[in-house]
């Protein structure tokens, strides 16, 4: 199976299920239940209806006593990939009168949020909301936005320091990220200024698409590795993962998803942990509260996996330290 076609099935078969634990949050209960079934509309860049976040945030709803079908309904506008096509489903969206919309990533967030000022808008998997304009602080997002951080910026570091770990013998990171990711900049600047301390030269590289992805990569030598942070266009992901391990690079990205596919490491929130916190800030929405009440969410789940037969690839032995500290294993 090549990695684009398991990218079709990437809610149906996510790899790497991590354990959730988390408590049954309760909300006020509405007064008077809806006439009809709330509908959410749902934005993402997905090649499947079932993404990962969509899932958790059902099986979060149903925690909170919102049953799939009875009581909530979804519309999904999943685009392939492609991004420009956002704007167009988020209006459709709003056009069709759904009751909230729900998206991940940076670009569907931007989509929908230039679909309406009106409606309330529910994100996960932005790396930073401040820096990408989409909420004017984490505390007080102000308008008709709010949602969970993905902590791109705040998780970078350790990112690099598990990377060097893995592979003393990594000189130098190529930062690869999209260039319409506005979030990106100030992970960009962390990761630069934490290079020296874990003896690394950082190299920021912004790419237009997974071509350009992948032409650059072309350039990568023995002792470089690939730091691959959350995108709006998850085939550059894909890209990526394709000529790093043809190159035999290592690879660490911010989410388990991508281990399952063939990158050496992740550190960072899960898909699935992200819906279904979100679950709680949509359920309060539906029962009255308003999104510039809601501050801005950080994960709460935040998990270090490592694709072991990638490793065994590459020629790195795992440290003790690190199988001891990992919450996920791909073999």
């Amino acid at each position: 199976m090549t990695l684009l076609s398991a990218l079709r099935d990437l809610g149906r078969a996510f790899p790497v299920r991590l354990a959730i634990l988390l408590p049954v949050l309760t909300v006020p209960a509405q007064a008077e239940p809806p006439d009809r079934p709330f509908r959410i509309g749902v934005v993402n860049a997905a090649w499947a209806a079932s993404h990962p976040t969509v899932e958790g945030l059902r099986a979060g709803l149903k925690e909170l006593g919102l049953a799939t079908d009875r009581q909530v309904t979804f519309d999904i506008r999943f685009t392939e990939g492609k991004l420009e096509a956002m704007p167009a489903a988020a209006a459709a969206l709003v056009a069709a009168g759904v009751d909230l919309l729900f998206t991940s990533q940076e670009a569907a967030t931007k989509a929908a949020r230039d679909a309406t000022r009106e409606l309330p808008i529910v994100f996960t998997l932005v790396g930073d909301p401040v820096a990408a304009g989409i909420v004017q602080t984490l505390a007080r997002p102000g308008g008709n936005v709010t949602g969970v951080s993905s902590l791109q910026t705040d998780l970078v570091a350790k990112r690099l320091e598990i990377l060097k770990t893995l592979d003393p013998a990594i000189r130098r990171v190529w930062l690869v990220y999209d260039a319409v990711d506005l979030s990106a900049t100030p992970m960009v600047r962390r990761a630069v200024a934490t290079a020296p301390r874990v003896r690394l030269d950082v190299v920021p590289h912004a790419v237009a698409d997974a071509a350009a992805a992948t032409r650059l990569l072309r350039e990568m030598r023995r002792g470089d590795a690939v730091l691959v942070p959350d995108s709006s266009n998850p085939e550059l992901a894909v890209a990526i993962i394709e000529q790093a391990r043809a190159a035999r690079i290592p690879t660490v990205f911010g989410t388990a998803l991508w281990v399952g596919y063939g990158g050496l490491v992740s550190y960072g929130p899960d898909y699935y942990a992200q819906g279904m916190q979100a679950a709680a800030l949509v359920a309060k929405i539906l029962r009255g509260a308003r999104p510039h009440d809601l501050p801005v969410e950080s994960a709460e789940r935040v998990d270090l996996a490592v694709n072991l037969k990638t490793a065994e690839l590459l020629g790195i032995g795992v440290p003790r330290k690190i199988l001891l500290r990992a919450d996920a294993f791909r073999r």
